[in-house]
């Protein structure tokens, strides 16, 4: 799975003042990310505010980018709850052409035991026709995916090729890393320790602020794949206040921010999330202007 070696970045929605879908601003956006030599596109993840989409809008973002696309890159479509029957149901019957791979977080807010996660990824990578990422995402789903539960799915269930681990814990990436088999892709997402993790073992990051910085941070990652510590670190310590400052008040408020300064989408998020405050906005600003 060489093609989600590197930087996946997590794509933003673009709206109009209106509230609609922004097509025109989400091409040039997946354009924008090619150019500054991106691996790959996450599309309809929790930045995405998949949440709050309608399931006609999504197939309109899903046909918007593979479109726009057009081969170049990798693209891994977000496809994750905490029904699982209804979830695997809903990736054998829907529409995946021109996607090479799901990303699918553990279920959220039922809280389920290690063996209750691991039997909720079991049918749902038997359900897949395309290989399965996890994502381990504690904070926003109450629930932790032990090192030794994505160990056991790594080595009892084929169709599962990597996770997305934004734990926030670097001892617990390298735990799983030690654990797991040598091919199986320990993604970073957590883009502030993304760098320590990929010099540990790591084979990359799928990220928020890669979207903003896109030349810059797929540089770092790839001087940290290649074991260039010293050179990668000089990029991390100068995108780093900016990862402070796009998590300061949540995700996707930040990032959003980040982009309408850079002239790449309106700043505008639907409730229950809300714009940056002025004084996170103008800090933002602050730091893209002296970047």
């Amino acid at each position: 799975m060489k093609e989600f070696v590197g930087t996946g970045v997590a794509l933003i929605t673009p709206f109009r003042e209106d509230f609609s879908v922004d097509v025109e601003a989400l091409e040039n956006l997946v354009e924008n990310q090619i150019e500054n030599n991106i691996d790959y596109l996450v599309v309809l993840g929790t930045t995405a505010e998949s949440a709050c989409l309608t399931k006609e809008e999504k197939e309109l973002i899903k046909a918007t980018i593979v479109k726009k696309n057009n081969g170049r890159l990798p693209l891994v479509l977000g496809a994750g709850g905490n029904n699982t029957i209804a979830l695997g149901e809903e990736l054998k019957t829907g529409k995946l052409d021109g996607f090479s791979a799901i990303l699918s977080v553990s279920p959220y807010y039922n809280k389920p035991t290690q063996e209750g996660i691991y039997q909720h990824f079991k049918l749902i990578a038997e359900a897949s026709p395309l290989p399965v990422i996890l994502y381990n995402v504690p904070g926003r789903t109450a629930s932790n995916i032990l090192p030794q539960t994505v160990n056991r799915i790594a080595r009892d269930l084929p169709n599962v090729i990597g996770i997305k681990e934004a734990a926030g814990d670097i001892v617990q990436a390298m735990n799983l890393i030690s654990l797991v088999p040598e091919d199986f892709l320990v993604i970073s997402g957590d883009d502030m320790i993304t760098l320590p993790k990929v010099l540990a073992g790591g084979k990359g990051v799928i990220s928020v602020i890669g979207q903003g910085f896109p030349k810059e941070f797929s540089e770092m990652v790839s001087l940290g794949l290649a074991g260039k510590a010293k050179e990668a670190y000089k990029l991390h310590y100068k995108i780093a206040p900016s990862i402070d400052l796009i998590f300061a008040e949540g995700n996707p408020g930040g990032i959003k921010a980040l982009l309408y300064k850079k002239e790449l989408c309106q700043n505008v998020l639907r409730l229950p999330l809300v714009k940056a405050s002025d004084t996170l906005t103008q800090q933002i600003n602050d730091f893209v202007d002296s970047f």
